[in-house]
């Protein structure tokens, strides 16, 4: 978006979050239209100097301040743009005569400066590395989610026109649009958080905006020990299933962390294969050298051109992977995913919503018949069977972590059912201050797959299952 664009964007009302706290300014002579002779008492005469509330005083700063920028300014020069937005408004302050202390100048520059390059009342949260989610419902309610709680922020913004212009800002650099004709949109930032946005008609309390923010450093497997997702032993048994090629579904809830575990199992992939990443927004962050990333895109303006996951999938088996990894699976690319499983794509790895192991295969059925192919049920749990080996399960506990509560083997068939078994199970053993307490356990049962590590010169420590052998 141009420079200009974004000014005209951020001039009253685009305004920022309303504050509580009044600025004064100087008392202007003469007394309103219409009023009341003064009184006679000398000590009455004198009135209070009018005082602005601080929003109010920075709307009609930035105003000024909007008025003397260049609007030829180069604003990927953020920088100069800054240095410009700082000089004139220093300049402006001290016209005004305003009495304002250090911390409120500061402030005030901050929130102005973000109105003009950035994404207004958004930007302190996003640049708060301790949440991890941002939820704007409405103009006036904005929620933030830190570790794994859900708390109402101060942050409000001034009207529905100003959240508009905050989902125009995100979603014009990559040529998406939204409107009543298309009211939803998922986006990206520059740093890859993801965005989504619906708007009126859809929403009743008007445009809403969720955004999961993008770690800069991803998690590794010292952090999720660390956060209580699992314990070292599992993570060695994840190791070595990656590390064999076994086929690896990842399942959960929503914001149960399944992208993270899927990233950190990815770190196990060695370094000398090569992966092709499939996902709708692109939040995967793999360090192997020969990783190949595709990301879905939606229709354009005229309703064409869409590329959906499942074609990417398919034209993924043409270039020559050793793993395919697709970062959700949702719809009818389930069934071109577990082809590529059963055909020699092994050590592939996705992910999908679902409340447990059998919740997962019992989706990935519904999902294959959404591929609009006439399966009986028995071949496609055939096909399930054949492709998943394991199907870790995480789950977002009522304290709000994330743990693995399920590492779960696809046995076979037997009959026209699944057969599945638990390898590891999460053991709660109570709740200390609001946490809760608990480990993941080994159930005793031995994989079927273990013979498979072992052929490949991968050796577990004796006892991880629960007994030595």
């Amino acid at each position: 978006m141009s420079l200009l664009k974004r000014i005209e964007s951020a001039r009253p009302g685009a305004g920022g979050a309303p504050d509580g706290s009044n600025v004064p300014v100087p008392a202007s002579g003469g007394g309103a239209p219409g009023s009341p002779a003064a009184p006679t008492s000398p000590r009455l005469m004198t009135q209070a100097p009018v005082r602005e509330s601080f929003r109010d005083v920075k709307f009609r700063i930035q105003n000024r301040v909007i008025q003397d920028l260049d609007p030829k300014l180069d604003l990927s020069n953020q920088v100069e743009v800054r240095r410009q937005i700082e000089e004139i408004f220093g300049k402006v302050i001290d016209e005004e005569g305003l009495a304002l202390t250090r911390a409120e100048r500061v402030r005030m520059l901050e929130q102005i400066t973000d109105e003009i390059i950035g994404l207004g009342p958004l930007e302190p949260l996003l640049r708060d590395e301790s949440i991890s989610e941002v939820m704007v419902n409405g103009p006036r309610q904005v929620y933030i989610e830190r570790s794994g709680r859900l708390e109402l922020t101060n942050v409000v913004f001034q009207n529905d026109d100003h959240v508009m212009r905050i989902i125009d800002r995100i979603i014009a650099p990559i040529g998406r649009r939204v409107d009543e004709s298309s009211p939803m949109v998922d986006a990206r930032l520059t740093d890859g958080s993801r965005v989504n946005a619906i708007i009126p008609p859809l929403s009743l309390v008007g445009p809403v905006v969720t955004i999961r923010k993008f770690s800069a450093s991803p998690f590794t497997v010292d952090d999720l020990i660390r956060f209580g997702t699992a314990t070292p032993d599992m993570f060695e048994f994840l190791r070595a299933s990656v590390e064999a090629r076994l086929n690896i579904f990842v399942s959960g809830g929503t914001g149960s962390g399944k992208t993270t575990t899927l990233n950190v199992l990815s770190s196990f992939i060695p370094n000398d294969e090569r992966i092709v990443t499939i996902e709708d927004a692109a939040e995967l962050q793999l360090r192997q050298e020969h990783v190949v990333t595709l990301e879905s895109r939606p229709p354009n303006i005229e309703g064409k051109g869409q590329i959906p996951i499942r074609e990417l999938v398919r034209n993924s088996l043409r270039m020559r992977p050793d793993r395919i990894i697709v970062g959700e699976c949702r719809s009818g690319e389930a069934l071109d995913m577990l082809q590529a499983m059963n055909t020699g794509h092994d050590g592939s790895m996705s992910t999908g919503h679902a409340n447990s192991p059998r919740d997962m295969l019992s989706r990935l059925e519904t999902m294959v018949l959404m591929a609009g192919v006439d399966l009986p049920v028995r071949a496609i749990r055939e096909q399930i069977a054949s492709a998943v080996d394991l199907i870790v399960h995480q789950a977002r506990l009522k304290d709000g972590s994330r743990r693995i509560t399920n590492i779960t083997e696809v046995q076979g068939m037997e009959g026209d059912v699944i057969v599945m078994q638990d390898v590891f199970v999460f053991e709660q053993t109570g709740v200390v201050e609001g946490k809760i307490q608990g480990r993941l356990k080994p159930t005793g049962i031995r994989p079927k797959f273990v013979e498979k590590f072992e052929v490949q010169g991968i050796h577990l420590p004796p006892g991880l299952f629960g007994f030595s052998y």
